[in-house]
């Protein structure tokens, strides 16, 4: 699902966006409604208007065995709680999923508008692991992307932010800001560090990376969510605490980080045929 490829109104002059890192629950929905409300709140209480979570929002990540049983198709009584808490707080929010497709379960994200309307959904296309690749069904990779203010907002889950090409599919669809929910365990703290700051400053679009930290079964998450700027460099930076984090995205960071860094105008698609040999 996508939006038109034209922003429908100028960008403001800002977008603050808030990247929520939680510590569980794991198998209570329920209660990671009621913590994702709370999150919800506090983001729209400062001045957020993008409240992105990590990825498989609201079941937890560690749930391989059992995602087909939680599944939901898109619009479910997940989605449903997820639209009526960003009416309630006026806040769009970019959430993860098991989404449920007939007999195939996805990991899929979804951005929420404010008054509820889904403007676009993205299902996982690069699955991490044979875990992942026993549960899930790989998604076709095609750009998602939606407007939040005039800004275009395109999405990833995780894995595959760590792919230039998948990034740089989101960016030539005219994202200014990537929203990737993840579900990031150590030992790769550089995917945050290193390689989310690069997609950033190599693609001239901001993202907005929100990861889960404390641990579930085998798997411990370092937190270090973070929202960085076009140029690459952190708007805001979480360590392993959970909490929000909230950097301001600005218009004219964007203009100028396109006008002092050329990559996306400067590709020469001509010679990249190798790429899918």
């Amino acid at each position: 699902m996508n939006a038109s490829p034209a922003a429908a109104r100028p960008r403001t002059a800002e977008l603050v966006v808030a990247a929520w890192q939680p510590d569980g629950p794991l198998l209570d929905v329920p209660a990671a409604l009621v913590a994702l409300d709370a999150a919800a709140a506090e983001a729209a209480g400062r001045d957020a208007r993008l409240l992105v979570c990590p990825e498989l929002t609201l079941t937890g990540y560690d749930i391989a065995p059992r995602a087909a049983a939680l599944a939901e198709p898109a619009g479910g009584p997940m989605a449903q709680a997820v639209a009526d808490i960003a009416r309630r707080r006026a806040l769009a929010i970019a959430w993860s999923w098991p989404e449920r497709d007939g007999e195939q379960v996805h990991i899929a994200v979804e951005l929420v508008d404010r008054d509820g309307t889904v403007l676009a959904r993205h299902r996982k296309a690069h699955l991490y692991g044979p875990d992942e690749a026993a549960a899930y069904v790989p998604g076709d990779g095609a750009p998602a992307v939606g407007e939040i203010d005039g800004y275009r907002v395109g999405l990833l889950v995780c894995y595959d932010v760590e792919f230039p090409e998948q990034v740089r599919l989101v960016a030539l669809a005219g994202a200014d800001l990537l929203a990737c929910p993840t579900a990031l365990m150590t030992p790769y703290d550089a995917v945050s560090t290193l390689v989310v700051p690069t997609r950033a400053f190599e693609n001239q679009m901001a993202i907005a990376y929100a990861n889960r930290t404390g641990s579930e079964h085998r798997l411990t998450y370092p937190g270090l969510s973070c929202v960085v700027g076009p140029d690459g460099v952190d708007l805001a930076r979480a360590d392993d605490r959970p909490g929000l984090v909230v950097g301001t995205l600005t218009s004219a960071a964007l203009d100028e980080a396109r006008r002092a860094n050329t990559h996306l105008v400067d590709r020469r698609p001509e010679i990249y045929a190798g790429l899918t040999r």
